[in-house]
């Protein structure tokens, strides 16, 4: 009876100290995790080489691990991947989330970095935190990068090297491999012509930089004419332009008193139009009848004398037989 009691004894001093034991390896872990800090990442893309426990780096330092992998219901095409990162990390506005290859064994870790310096840290809002932090976490944003982005885009080269592989075909048939060897062939005839006309080439490229020698010397004479051009331009122009000017303006002075002495003269010239030019036009008239009348005294004194201005003309003599 007293051998069955040790062993109870025995047996419930060994759960105390086994549920003791559990306590503080449960206590040990929370107070392990009291200083990290966990996140959401929702990625578009696929999650190959990522598994609970892969490392986090921030900016290539090891930062973290992956604590969960889940599917998110409401979204079937995001995969949910919630990592736990020192507290020390500074997870700030601009930190984004990638998948990066590790070498070449297919391994994966995620990659955090773009922390903008002196922004707030990532944090779920207090209004409406839901629409932020759907599972009452920080949610870090993601960006395709590394194998992601190879990923993504391998069906997009996979087809353009289809394509590519298609026109190279084509471009590479026989009508066209006939096509490329006419121009080969072409071309070696025409470098065989270059090759036996390379002495007229080199004798033509001789004349070509004698020509342009010359010609630099004749630019060099213009730019000697031009200067000299300019100079007699400069010493002669101004002067005559000067005298050119004070003719101009005593011509103008002169033309001013010219509309002066015409204005002045416009009284007389009326009135030498309007009185005497009918006067004098009267007296023309009547020498021109004086002019006629002496005509007519100086005519008849030739033909009769100076007798017939005093007597009257003499009548003919009669004659009966007539």
């Amino acid at each position: 009876m007293e051998t069955r009691s040790n062993h109870v004894l025995v047996g419930a001093v060994t759960l105390i100290l086994l549920a003791v034991l559990a306590i503080f390896i449960v206590w040990l872990a929370r107070l392990g995790d009291g200083s990290d800090r966990e996140y959401d990442i929702f990625f578009a893309q696929a999650v190959d080489g990522i598994s609970p426990g892969s490392p986090v780096a921030f900016s290539g330092v090891p930062s973290g691990q992956v604590k969960e992998i889940a599917f998110w219901p409401p979204d079937p095409k995001l995969v949910r991947v919630r990592i736990k990162v020192n507290d020390n990390v500074p997870i700030l506005e601009g930190t984004t989330a990638s998948i990066n290859g590790i070498g070449f064994t297919g391994v994966s870790q995620i990659q955090l970095d773009g922390a903008i310096k002196g922004a707030p840290a990532i944090a779920c809002p207090r209004e409406n935190p839901r629409s932020a932090c759907p599972l009452d976490v920080p949610v870090i944003p993601t960006k395709t990068g590394g194998l992601g982005a190879i990923l993504n885009s391998a069906p997009q080269l996979v087809e353009r090297l289809s394509t590519l592989t298609e026109r190279l075909t084509q471009l590479l048939g026989d009508k066209n491999q006939a096509s490329i060897a006419g121009i080969l062939a072409n071309t070696n005839r025409l470098t065989d012509a270059l090759a036996d006309r390379g002495p007229e080439m080199a004798a033509t490229i001789a004349e070509m930089r004698t020509a342009v020698a010359q010609i630099g010397a004749a630019a060099e004479q213009i730019g000697s004419l031009a200067d000299s051009t300019r100079n007699v331009m400069d010493n002669s122009v101004d002067p005559a332009m000067q005298n050119l000017n004070q003719a101009v303006l005593a011509a103008k002075q002169s033309m001013e008193n010219l509309d002066a002495a015409i204005g002045d003269a416009r009284p007389g010239i009326q009135a030498f139009s309007q009185q005497t030019m009918p006067q004098a036009t009267q007296l023309v008239h009547d020498l021109r009848r004086t002019a006629i009348a002496l005509g007519e005294i100086a005519e008849r004194l030739d033909r009769e004398g100076a007798g017939s201005l005093l007597s009257s003309p003499r009548l003919p003599d009669y004659d009966p037989k007539k």
